[in-house]
């Protein structure tokens, strides 16, 4: 059964910072970085929790990187061959798995290099964003976020679910948005994030946040 624990939305950011760096602490072999993965419907923006920990981690003595799944979209003639509204593709075709496990995860994973990119393709343009590789100070944490990333086979250290219950999912996302909600239906039926996760992180209401730890 899962307990869900409140927490004020001022005290988040720390509650969960905390939460990384008991995972860095547990004993695990770990990479050039520890890998965060904040997974969670555009709706529940899961880029603005990850933008939150970067603070809470530097107090923390943690250098955090920044990247984002939808920086290493396919490009619009693989993603979109289905046409532009299609969820199946949203699910299964529009991220660049490979990519983001070679550029990103395993180099920051154990016996990784630590260089990664930070970015990829600008599926605005549509087009390689030609980004320059990076290094990963020592000690660093990569806060990765996107939707439907749990369940993939990518490799993490520690993963977050943003969670939004069915109705406030269909609320918070907009109406041009709202052919994606059948690819969500299908994530929670197929992947249950809310079970996968390490960490659950509820907000219905932002001003009332839950979280719960597996």
């Amino acid at each position: 059964m899962t307990v869900w624990r409140p927490v004020a939305p001022e005290r988040l950011p720390g509650v969960l910072a905390d939460a990384v760096l008991d995972a860095a602490g547990d004993g695990r072999r770990l990479g050039p970085a520890l890998r965060v993965v904040v997974d969670g419907a555009p709706a529940a923006r899961p880029d603005l929790l990850a933008d939150v920990l970067v603070e809470p981690l530097r107090l923390r003595g943690r250098h955090a990187l920044r990247v984002s799944a939808g920086a290493f979209l396919r490009p619009a003639s693989l993603r979109l061959e289905r046409g532009r509204t299609d969820p199946e593709s949203y699910a299964d075709d529009w991220l660049d798995v490979a990519a983001l496990r070679r550029e990103v995860l395993d180099p920051l994973g154990p016996g990784g290099s630590g260089r990664y990119l930070p970015t990829l393709w600008d599926a605005a343009t549509d087009r390689a964003t030609r980004a320059d590789y990076a290094t990963a100070a020592a000690g660093s944490v990569l806060l990765l976020d996107g939707a439907l990333l749990l369940g993939r086979g990518l490799p993490a250290d520690l993963t977050v679910h943003v969670r939004l219950s069915a109705a406030a999912l269909v609320r918070r996302t907009g109406a041009g948005e709202a052919w994606t909600l059948p690819a969500f239906e299908r994530y929670e039926a197929e992947v249950g994030p809310d079970e996968t996760a390490d960490l659950v992180v509820r907000l219905d209401d932002p001003r009332h946040p839950a979280v719960a730890v597996r």
